[in-house]
């Protein structure tokens, strides 16, 4: 090869890579908008991820970062409702069409998210909480007396530290794990993703866990005061944890595929039904470290 060709190869590599460069370049962009009490917030990006936290005072900020001059971010803002959207143009691909979003929002405010492969985050708030995603890792955590909805196809799902919720959470596959999660109504349902819970089951709640072959895990302290039902049609039910028995059951106790009794002596329990068509069902008592 000549001297002349090598020249010519090497410019055509550079060319490239700058051309290549220029196409994914990051781009940030910075959004703010003046809110009332309880805004509405509403994000929806296709691909990236969204995290949302507490800000100072009544203002949603949005940190946008775009990967690409693929995608735009769309915003508007009715009333006290403030909504962003990632529009993605024409050839536009899952690499090219991402943004990830860092949001900033008033402690009341009701959020909804959404995106089909990027994390799910949300903390310290105190509004309503919608977050829907495919393959997305949703993240809950410090939340207090809201709703907190959660659907997913096969991504993981992790609330920790939700007091005093109403809480569903519905996934296909995604294993989902609740750590110090308590209100008047807990409620996860799973086609084939484990469940795995670890607390105290608040004091007059309802939680239902139910999983159609995925393994359902429990462990709670000796101060638990429950109500418990758990059974598995084809899968093995395991208790560590001493019941007081009942009499009256709405269905045949059978050793190893179910049982029926009561934690704790205090006048108000919580109601917990631990379902499974063929997964395991193990209730276990936590230990002190």
């Amino acid at each position: 090869m000549s001297g002349r060709t090598i020249k010519l190869v090497v410019v055509g590599a550079m060319v490239g890579a700058m051309s290549a460069g220029t196409l994914l370049a990051e781009t940030h962009k910075e959004f703010h908008f003046n809110v009332g009490t309880k805004a509405g917030v509403s994000v929806n990006n296709p691909y990236g991820s969204i995290s949302v936290k507490p800000s100072a005072g009544n203002t949603v900020t949005i940190n946008a970062v775009l990967y690409s001059d693929k995608v735009e971010v769309d915003s508007s803002q009715t009333g006290n409702r403030v909504e962003i959207q990632s529009h993605l143009l024409p050839g536009a691909t899952a690499e090219s069409g991402r943004v990830d979003y860092e949001v900033l929002v008033p402690a009341d405010a009701s959020l909804t998210l959404h995106s089909n492969t990027g994390s799910l985050h949300a903390e310290k708030l105190h509004g309503d909480v919608t977050l829907e995603g495919a393959a997305s890792t949703v993240d809950i955590r410090d939340i207090t007396s809201a709703h907190v909805h959660v659907k997913t196809l096969n991504g993981p799902v992790t609330l920790t530290n939700v007091q005093d919720g109403h809480v569903e959470v519905d996934s296909l596959s995604g294993e989902v794990t609740l750590i110090r999660v308590t209100g008047p109504l807990v409620q996860v349902i799973s086609t084939s993703g484990g469940i795995n819970y670890t607390g105290d089951f608040g004091d007059s709640g309802e939680y239902r866990l139910t999983s159609h072959s995925g393994n359902i895990e429990a462990t709670v302290p000796d101060s638990t005061s429950a109500d418990v039902t758990a059974s598995s049609v084809r899968g093995e039910v395991h208790d560590d944890i001493p019941l007081q028995p009942k009499t009256h059951t709405s269905f045949i106790v059978r050793q190893g595929s179910a049982f029926v009794g009561t934690m704790g002596r205090a006048a108000v329990s919580s109601t917990v039904v631990l379902r499974s068509f063929s997964g395991k069902i193990h209730l276990r008592k936590r230990t002190a470290k």
